[in-house]
């Protein structure tokens, strides 16, 4: 079976163009610069009226830390309803413990509200102090897939670490790849670590204005006009680099 390259996009043209380019798979999200939160339903809709491709959702109430009061689980139990009601094909979601350990009990209410959707647990799990034992855990809750860099800086990094969880997980939990995955590295990665679905987010630097009439900033001091936008050239180049791999 060909290689799951899975991208992830925070907009409907970054959907399109991740589409077009070849990806396999989309997870949505939005707030890219705190790592990924819970996307918007208008655009979740957007996306799946648009794109003929499975568009997995991210669900996290906010940026920062992964460890969530009963509030914030109430939201994100609301929000994985919403978009299952509007046609998502997989929910990305997860919690810790203040130690950094897996938390089961809310992890568990997260995948019971998704089912039955499939269930990736996002790269919170590399913070975890021992990945073996989350991984443990997180096979007992029905977690179907594993998003992880095997607790590395980058995926490539960490290639042999995730072969090792890939082969503790056996056929309960798909292990993908993700973390800095790019083209000239992709192959390598993925016959090290014998994955069979990576993700990434390659990007380059946009500006829309082409000037401004003061030194405006908002926000963390990031200058108004500057962003970063999924790089389709670079999906496109990820895709070709996979589609030899076996």
């Amino acid at each position: 079976m060909p290689l799951v390259v899975e991208v992830c996009i925070e907009t409907l043209p970054e959907a399109i163009q991740a589409a077009e380019a070849g990806a396999s798979r989309l997870e949505v999200c939005s707030g890219m610069s705190e790592s990924g939160t819970t996307p918007s339903i208008g655009l979740v809709s957007a996306i799946l009226e648009r794109v003929k491709v499975p568009a997995f959702v991210m669900i996290r109430p906010r940026g920062g830390d992964f460890v969530y009061d009963d509030a914030e689980l109430d939201v994100m139990l609301r929000d994985i309803e919403a978009v299952k009601r509007a046609g998502a094909h997989g929910i990305v979601s997860g919690a810790l413990e203040s130690s950094g350990q897996i938390d089961c009990e809310m992890t568990r209410s997260l995948r019971e509200a998704a089912a039955p959707l499939p269930f990736t647990f996002h790269r919170a799990f590399d913070l975890a102090p021992e990945l073996e034992q989350a991984l443990e855990e997180l096979k007992e809750l029905g977690v179907s897939r594993v998003l992880t860099s095997g607790g590395a800086s980058t995926a490539l990094v960490g290639a042999d670490a995730i072969a090792r969880l890939r082969r503790r997980a056996g056929s309960a939990i798909t292990m993908l790849a993700g973390g800095g995955v790019r083209a000239p590295h992709a192959a390598e990665l993925v016959r090290t670590s014998g994955v069979t679905e990576v993700h990434a987010r390659p990007t380059r630097r946009r500006s829309a204005l082409s000037n401004t009439p003061r030194d405006i900033r908002f926000g963390s001091n990031t200058p108004v006009p500057t962003r970063t936008e999924l790089d389709p050239d670079a999906v496109r180049a990820l895709v070709h680099a996979l589609a030899s791999v076996v």
